[in-house]
């Protein structure tokens, strides 16, 4: 069974058993040399960063678990990529699946999105300062993302707001449709 480094939604223990119902919790693990950042979906990722580390849950997930969990990581619709990384654990290194965003945005993260994985963070004996890097991610946070939409509204409400907030703007790169729109997109916004 492949081990898999979850950092954002999926430390939820009851989300996890919901979407991967035959995978079992290994215990913290930390992903160094990287950080946590918002991708323009509003969406946790992890980038490069040789000064930082990224606090996270290990899983031990069912081969039959394996394509739910690449279904609700947007994998076929280029959402997130999947990548064996060293992770590190109590014990030692560990090779784990790793699912990092296309995207490092600039971003704003969901409010109710961030509140889950805080929640599901302090259920963990994470470090103080894993939590507060989480916390840090939604200071300043109204949660309208980029193209402003929240999380209470329809994609198609923000590809509107994008248009009409781009006349006589600098120009902007538009949302990628396929991630607004993608079944995996909508699919997570109802599970997560």
């Amino acid at each position: 069974m492949p081990l898999y480094f979850a950092y954002g939604a999926n430390i939820n223990r009851e989300a996890m058993a919901r979407r991967c119902p035959r995978s079992k919790t290994l215990g913290l693990a930390r992903l160094a040399r990287h950080r946590l950042a918002a991708m323009r979906e509003g969406w946790l990722t992890a980038v490069r960063d040789p000064r930082a580390s990224v606090h996270g849950i290990l899983w031990d997930v069912a081969l039959s678990d394996v394509p739910a969990l690449d279904r609700y990581e947007g994998l076929a619709h280029g959402l997130y990529t999947k990548v064996a990384q060293p992770v590190l654990t109590g014990p030692g290194p560990r090779r784990a699946l790793v699912y990092f965003g296309a995207n490092d945005g600039p971003g704003a993260l969901r409010p109710d999105y961030l509140a889950e994985i805080l929640a599901a963070a302090r259920a963990w004996p994470l470090p103080v300062d894993a939590i507060a890097a989480l916390e840090r991610l939604g200071e300043g946070s109204s949660g309208v993302g980029r193209y402003g939409a929240s999380a209470g509204q329809a994609p198609g409400d923000s590809v509107a707001q994008f248009a009409a907030a781009s006349v006589g703007a600098a120009p902007v790169a538009p949302p990628r449709l396929s991630h607004m729109f993608g079944s995996s997109w909508a699919w997570r916004l109802k599970n997560w």
